[in-house]
């Protein structure tokens, strides 16, 4: 059986770095270590001290790094995901 999602608003905005919307970073080395995910495309930011580190926003299914051009999704519950730029637009369009 085949379904179309719901018309649900939602407040997109694609991921700049020092934008404040992500919830934390994450060391990059402790993401390959533990094989969290594929790391193409993520975003790297070099610190001062030398280390690496990964933007990530924590979802209802857990830790989601951010990639270049993804856009963070608010849904109006409040709840928010990553949405790669590759899918957005075919999932949503301005309202």
């Amino acid at each position: 059986m085949k379904y179309v999602r719901t018309g649900l608003p939602v407040d997109a905005v694609q991921y700049t770095l020092n934008s404040g919307i992500e919830d934390g970073f994450e060391l990059w080395s402790k993401i390959v270590v533990n094989g969290w995910i594929k790391t193409d495309r993520l975003i790297q930011v070099t610190r001062n001290d030398g280390t690496v580190v990964c933007p990530y926003i924590d979802t209802r299914r857990g830790r989601s790094f951010i990639k270049q051009g993804d856009y963070v999704i608010t849904e109006e519950a409040g709840d928010r995901i990553v949405c790669g730029e590759d899918k957005f637009s075919t999932r949503y369009r301005k309202v």
